[in-house]
């Protein structure tokens, strides 16, 4: 068995995310502008914003809509957001009478209305359930903010011109994953600069 030199391999995941944020920020501070300016558009107009994903995706989500709703780094008044992989009594439901992929459409079609927003995440941008929710939400005249990575997958074939695609240029998970949290975070940052004023 060859010797593990584990400090520089745990180097090397460092630098690699440094080269993946630096990578995204130039092929992604674009489209994120313009998805900060579609979410806060949503927000002051009384719509709401939906997310989901599956995993480390779903806890994302929830990470997003708890900041909406709560605070992120200053106080304001909540944000209209809902995670749609929290309700674990809708999930298993519909995921026993209709199946694992529908757990996310069901919803948006309960929900989601013409001006919401669906924040879809997944890493390999080829979730069925995510995949589906999508269509769900263009069936309801929403916008969609997909987060993915490793080329996109079919979810970037199935988005609209009027979409939004936050596609990290990375094939390994926890990288994308990585960068999906300071996308969200970005995210949260420009709609409180724009309700709150710019503060750095």
């Amino acid at each position: 068995m060859a010797f593990m030199d584990m400090t520089s391999r745990m180097s090397s995941h460092f630098d690699d995310a440094i080269d993946t944020f630096k990578a995204s920020s130039q092929a992604l501070a674009e489209p994120l502008a313009t998805a900060v300016d579609m979410a806060f558009a949503a927000l002051v107009n009384n719509n709401k914003i939906l997310a989901c994903g599956n995993g480390g995706s779903a806890a994302d989500a929830q990470h997003f809509v708890a900041e909406l709703v709560g605070r992120f780094e200053r106080d304001r008044l909540p944000l209209a957001g809902i995670a749609l992989n929290t309700d674990s009594s809708i999930m298993t439901a519909v995921g026993n009478d209709y199946g694992f992929d529908h757990i996310f459409e069901r919803q948006v079609m309960a929900l989601g209305q013409p001006g919401d927003i669906l924040v879809a995440i997944s890493t390999s941008g080829n979730s069925p359930n995510v995949l589906r929710s999508i269509e769900a939400a263009h069936d309801r005249d929403m916008a969609v903010i997909a987060l993915t990575g490793k080329g996109g997958g079919k979810i970037g074939e199935q988005l609209y011109e009027t979409d939004i695609h936050l596609c990290v240029p990375h094939d390994r998970t926890m990288r994308i994953q990585e960068v999906h949290i300071i996308l969200l975070h970005a995210l949260c940052d420009g709609i409180d600069a724009l309700l709150l004023g710019d503060s750095l």
